[in-house]
């Protein structure tokens, strides 16, 4: 092949990272660098570079190249997108703030809500109104818009969302407000609610639309940034952007939908789990990715990630639903932690340890980075802790500094609380694992997951070192971490097929269903689908469509979604729609439904293209017969069930070949991340190179005599 070569490159809050396969033989390389934070599209360059020369291979030889950025979901936080106007219908311009009139909090008196992106006095009343059945009230007064676009436009508006009550039904007045601002003034960015997001709850829509159009500008500018940055190095292969479900799409999908990129890297994370998962036989998992400044969870669940179709962004609690933002776009559902390498740690007002969300990212990063961090880390703590090599960060490619990392902890930690530097440092380590661990256990819990059947897989520079912990604290009866867990989520890039989903809201009792209209609905999903796919290189032969609707008993205020079957749909369909809602709908609460008549709300349809087959090929580079010849040397680190420090193994990760066993206490090393693992654990190197940890046995806790 002229072009053997795929690369996946992940942007995230402290470093970047790449991953670089050859089709044929599986061999892979990866590379990680300091994400430049001023400059995101520089570090991918520079680490592709630096990566392509150590292995001798050139950017022409690049087929596919992979992305996953953290840009949408950062300009939002930090408001930092385009100028926005919102058009909606008379007398709905404040609905966006009003929301759900609901409160996140019932008891907390300083409650604050989340600010709209877009400004009550840019949000504008449009003289129009369509009806639920999408017949019209009142026609759209088109010379109206074209008054409000001229003065939006001389008063420097950038971009317009338009959000039209139920125009899920109906679109044109919608499409036709578009047209008039692509003709007054060609140079605003519009978004439309019907082609963003053609689906039931206005709020909800109005608020994704918003979001879609406020971050379109900055990421145009970014992505063509980095094609051109791609193409002055040589690269003139295919460049994908994965999306928040699990697919991947085109620049110019991207550019048009970019808040469909919100949780793109995390979900490229889940997604190597769950390749890996299967390879390793589990079907099962717990997906723990953590970096440098955050942690993300995922429950991998019969084989797939689980799904979900809303997320909220910029959430002022994180762990309170209500309190962000809302995006209706299908997601993989994870939980993301403010714990990573970088979290800081501090003495708060009440004299408490706390530890994240708050982070020192790539600039300045922790203290023992050296660059100018003043504040005590999780990173920090590990390293005091013997956790990592000072002189083997980043395989040798960067130095810690110890006395710097042990006297931040003793000014900020230790000594306000008057404990040794030790004693902080475990204490930050362990805070941040419970934090990660609560936060697990929640996230499984509510999706009636039992997290102690769940074995953990772990990934990110900083997974494999807390993982141990938080694989006990949650009962897990194994502890999976791969070979390159510092780069995993690269992985995921390379795994995801070409794909898009579409949605189309119509409410209708399931004894009252037109077919011949649900069939016309579906097929227009499932042709627009089609093209889209097609003209981004698919073969029609390779596309496939999944069908789904969502479902709910008459009255409910929210659905399930239910695989609908395959063929043209009839009224002899009716009985097996109910039983496989009833049977979704035990699943997820153990008890079967009421007696009521069901309704289906969102038709929906996936297009996918075909998946890549992605098998990373590991070369022996020992002939080592038993896993004590991969040590390399023994260190100090801190172990509570020992009561202090203990002179540890540390095995080369590189030399441990499959079928080799050894014992905890243990240091695994490699380049990228550390595994840690705990007295009375037995490991073993499976056949795709994992680390696999059989957790140790622990005692039930005593039951209190009465």
């Amino acid at each position: 092949m002229s072009k053997p070569f795929r690369v996946g490159a992940d942007i995230g809050g402290t470093f970047t990272d790449l991953i670089v396969v050859h089709e044929e033989t599986g061999e892979f390389s990866i590379g990680k660098v300091l994400t430049t934070p001023d400059d995101p599209s520089r570090a991918v360059e520079t680490v592709l570079t630096q990566t392509l020369e150590q292995n001798s291979v050139g950017t022409d030889q690049v087929n596919h190249l992979i992305h996953g950025t953290t840009l949408v979901t950062n300009a939002m936080i930090e408001r930092k997108g385009a100028l926005t106007a919102l058009l909606t219908t008379e007398g709905f311009r404040d609905s966006i703030e009003i929301g759900r009139e609901t409160r996140y909090d019932l008891y907390d008196l300083n409650l604050e809500h989340p600010k709209p992106l877009v400004p009550r006095y840019l949000r504008f009343d449009v003289p129009q109104r369509t009806l639920s059945d999408g017949t019209t009230r009142k026609k759209l007064d088109t010379v109206f818009v074209e008054r409000l676009i001229r003065e939006l436009s001389e008063k420097g508006i950038e971009a317009v969302a338009v959000c039209y009550l139920h125009s899920f039904t109906n679109p044109a007045d919608e499409r036709t407000t578009r047209d008039i601002i692509n003709q007054t003034a060609p140079h605003l960015r519009v978004s439309i609610s019907s082609d963003v997001i053609p689906e039931i709850r206005e709020y909800e829509r109005a608020s994704t639309t918003i979001g879609n159009v406020y971050v379109q500008e900055l990421v145009e500018k970014y992505l063509r940034k980095l094609e051109t940055r791609l193409s002055d190095i040589g690269f003139d292969g295919s460049f994908y952007l994965m999306l928040s479900s699990g697919g991947i799409a085109t620049v110019d999908t991207a550019v048009r939908f970019p808040v469909r990129l919100l949780e793109s890297g995390p979900a490229a994370g889940a997604l190597a789990a769950n390749a890996y998962g299967l390879a390793a036989g589990h079907n099962d998992l717990i997906s723990f990715d953590m970096g440098g400044t955050t942690a993300k969870i995922c429950v991998i669940d019969d084989g797939k990630p689980l799904i979900a179709h809303e997320f909220e962004v910029d959430r002022i609690y994180r762990f309170k639903k209500g309190s962000g933002l809302p995006i209706k776009l299908p997601v993989i559902e994870l939980i993301e932690i403010g714990t990573g390498g970088g979290s800081i740690a501090r003495v708060d007002a009440l004299g408490l340890l706390k530890v994240g969300p708050d982070s020192s990212g790539a600039d300045p990063g922790p203290v023992s980075y050296g660059r100018g961090g003043v504040d005590p880390t999780v990173t920090d703590a590990n390293l005091v802790l013997g956790y990592l090599d000072p002189n083997y960060f980043l395989g040798g490619n960067m130095s810690l500094d110890m006395e710097r990392a042990r006297s931040a902890i003793a000014e900020k930690i230790a000594d306000p609380l008057n404990m040794s530097v030790e004693q902080a440092a475990w204490g930050i380590h362990q805070i941040a694992n419970e934090n990660m661990a609560n936060a697990a256990r929640v996230h499984a819990l509510e999706r009636g997951k039992d997290p102690r059947r769940f074995p953990l897989f772990a990934f990110g520079g900083a997974g494999p070192v807390h993982a141990y912990r938080i694989a006990l604290s949650l009962g897990s009866p194994e502890l999976l971490a791969p070979l390159g867990a510092g780069v995993m989520s690269t992985v995921g890039f390379l795994s995801a097929p070409l794909a898009f989903d579409f949605v189309r809201s119509w409410a209708v009792q399931l004894d009252d269903v037109d077919w011949s209209k649900a069939n016309a609905l579906l097929a227009e999903m499932q042709a627009e689908g089609q093209q889209l796919l097609t003209d981004s290189g698919v073969q029609p032969s390779q596309i496939s469509h999944r069908r789904e609707v969502d479902m709910r008993f008459v009255g409910q205020g929210h659905e399930i979604r239910v695989p609908l079957p395959d063929g043209q749909l009839s009224s002899g369909h009716i009985d097996e729609l109910k039983q496989r809602f009833d049977q979704v709908y035990k699943e997820l609460y153990e008890r079967p439904g009421p007696p009521v008549p069901v309704e289906l709300i969102n038709w929906r349809i996936v297009s996918t293209g075909p998946k890549p087959n992605i098998s990373l090929t590991v070369t022996a580079v020992s002939d080592i017969t038993s896993a004590s010849a991969a040590i390399k040397n023994h260190r100090p680190a801190y172990f509570p069930e020992t009561s202090g420090f203990v002179e540890t193994p540390v095995y080369d990760r590189y030399l441990l070949k499959p079928d080799l066993e050894f014992d905890g206490p243990a240091i695994v090393e490699e380049r990228e991340s550390t595994v840690i693992v705990g007295p009375g654990s037995k490991c073993r190197i499976d056949r795709h190179h994992n680390l696999v940890v059989t957790m140790p046995r622990q005692s039930p806790p005593a039951r209190e005599q009465r």
